[in-house]
């Protein structure tokens, strides 16, 4: 089995027990569910460099990147270094992270949590709303069209926005939504956890311009950046590059002050 058909699998089992613990009816009378959320596309359209920073443990291919810094200290810096935006991933199992990882986070930040999950149920849509996140990711790999218009619908019912993640322009072509905001070119193939960065150049032109255009995974040099900006894209989406150093707000305060210097 495919480790991506592994993780919708588990992510499956674990929400049947979840939702029979913590039905939806209490999700919403949670404070965060009442919250006015911060457009994560207009921090993005607004900012010279367009970096989203994510907030990463582990990963499938990397079972210890970061369990040195903390994500009070991570997150802090990021807002600090001129992160348009923040991505936290919730999934305990395979990226040890947890929903309380936005709840403690999101009183300290001034700019938009995007909840990184493997999101496959109206259920996951509801409780990222509850914990403060201000919009959620869908992969269109693990969707069917109609299932990332529902999905999408009701996330922007919610206040929610929404970022759809492609790799191929056969899953570009799953989406056929009014309710998306974000659509991000995944570099790395979620099935062999290859990276290649000219995934984002191959289908940037496919994209319809009605959406913003971010790109996502293997972004290491600030060169890559200028490169996508040209090509037209607006947003970028980095991970790994800064949680794997020791100090991963230099890293990035470093990082974005380069790109915006050369812009």
């Amino acid at each position: 089995m495919k480790i991506l058909d592994k993780i919708v699998e588990d992510k499956k089992i674990e929400l049947k027990n979840l939702s029979s613990k913590i039905p939806v009816s209490l999700l919403e009378k949670r404070s965060l569910f009442s919250r006015q959320c911060i457009s994560l596309k207009n921090s993005i359209l607004n900012s010279p460099s367009g970096i989203i920073c994510e907030f990463k443990r582990k990963s499938p291919s990397n079972n210890n990147i970061n369990y040195e810094t903390s994500i009070i200290d991570v997150i802090k810096g990021y807002q600090n270094a001129g992160a348009v935006g923040v991505s936290i991933l919730t999934n305990k199992k395979y990226f040890d992270g947890d929903i309380s990882d936005i709840i403690e986070t999101r009183e300290i930040l001034d700019i938009p949590i995007l909840r990184k999950e493997f999101i496959v149920s109206e259920y996951q849509v509801i409780e990222a709303k509850s914990i403060g996140s201000d919009a959620i990711l869908l992969i269109a790999s693990i969707l069917k069209s109609e299932e990332i218009s529902r999905l999408s619908s009701l996330a922007k019912s919610l206040d929610l926005e929404v970022l759809v993640e492609i790799h191929s322009f056969d899953e570009l072509k799953k989406i056929s939504s009014d309710d998306i905001d974000i659509i991000g070119v995944n570099n790395r193939d979620l099935d062999t956890l290859e990276v290649d960065i000219m995934n984002s150049e191959k289908l940037f032109d496919k994209i319809p311009d009605q959406f913003v255009k971010i790109s996502e995974s293997g972004i290491s040099k600030v060169e890559s950046i200028l490169r996508l900006r040209e090509i037209g894209y607006q947003g970028f989406l980095i991970g790994e590059n800064f949680m794997k150093t020791s100090d991963p707000m230099i890293s990035a305060y470093n990082f974005i002050k380069k790109v915006e210097n050369e812009i």
